[in-house]
């Protein structure tokens, strides 16, 4: 069975992931700064998009990427122009060439203010 014909359920798979880590982040909340906004634990704590890179990672090697144009937890930076260095959640390099470059967002509340920087 290929990715594709069990995405729905991966799918599922990393929709509860991410509720259960925010949720688990939240009742984990350290620290003076997370302390002082409720929630903000499970804003700051990252990783919830986690079961979403791991899809993407499983399509790309589905779909003929190698694994090693595939740097999904390490080497993940780039110069940029506004800054010397910035981390992906994903890249994909092949023959020193970027096809892909993935920063994997959520959007829970703030829509207003946020929504900008998760289009």
């Amino acid at each position: 069975m290929t990715v594709l014909d069990n995405l729905d359920k991966l799918i599922e798979d990393a929709v509860k992931y991410f509720w259960d880590t925010r949720r688990n982040q939240e009742q984990k909340t350290t620290g003076k700064r997370d302390a002082q906004s409720l929630g903000r634990a499970s804003v700051t704590g990252g990783k919830q998009m986690a079961g979403f890179e791991e899809i993407t990672v499983r399509i790309a090697l589905e779909k003929g990427i190698s694994e090693d144009c595939i740097f999904h937890s390490k080497a993940l930076e780039l110069p940029g122009y506004f800054r010397p260095e910035k981390k992906w959640d994903i890249l994909i390099i092949d023959e020193q060439v970027l096809v892909a470059a993935m920063e994997f967002k959520s959007q829970v509340g703030s829509f207003g203010k946020n929504f900008n920087n998760r289009a």
